[in-house]
């Protein structure tokens, strides 16, 4: 029996709406990184279109594969073998073993970001990393809903992972510090 892929996700102005609703409800602000500093929408929406960008060049996948290469006590020893032979070996296996693959999660790229430097921070990729949290909330309705385990979802597609992250650049741009919307009374419909 063949499942059919679920639909790709619609993140329309009703689910930024029940999004932003969520933030308010929220028992912290969510523009707050760890570093005690409020961020604007504006840095955050930057970082999450940093992070689309770097999925473009590098590429996405969906959870990283570790492989199950042979491991270093798996290597015959070679007694007759020079230093310089072991030491061209051991670096052999180690950049054959080092990630090759350069594609990256949705998590992973958002991290990059933050540590690259030049379009986030820590404190941006957490919030940014909030953000799509209650995006995926609000599409699913579940409380309990995450950003990083609905990316992984076998039938994720790119399309849904650009999707979110374009979404989420929109939504801080309209409800995050520093944009005309932030003063939003709380909702009361359910």
């Amino acid at each position: 029996m063949t499942a059919t892929p679920a639909p790709s996700p619609e993140f329309d102005d009703t689910m930024l709406s029940r999004a932003a609703d969520l933030a308010v409800q929220s028992y912290r602000s969510v523009w707050i990184g760890p570093s005690g500093e409020e961020s604007t929408g504006e840095a955050v929406a930057r970082h999450l279109e940093a992070t689309i960008a770097l999925l473009g060049k590098d590429g996405w996948i969906r959870v990283q594969d570790f492989g199950a290469g042979p491991s270093p006590a798996d290597l015959p020893d070679d007694d007759s073998m020079t230093v310089k032979a072991m030491l061209r070996s051991l670096l052999r296996f180690v950049r054959e073993e080092s990630r090759t693959d350069l594609r990256r999660t949705m998590s992973t790229a958002l991290y990059f970001v933050g540590r690259d430097g030049r379009d986030g921070d820590t404190d941006t990729g957490t919030i940014a990393d909030e953000v799509l949290d209650l995006l995926v909330r609000a599409l699913t309705g579940s409380d309990s809903a995450r950003a990083t385990p609905w990316s992984e979802r076998q039938h994720r597609t790119l399309t849904d992972i650009t999707a979110l992250l374009t979404a989420g650049a929109r939504f801080a741009r309209l409800y995050g510090p520093g944009s005309a919307s932030v003063a939003r009374p709380r909702s009361t419909s359910a």
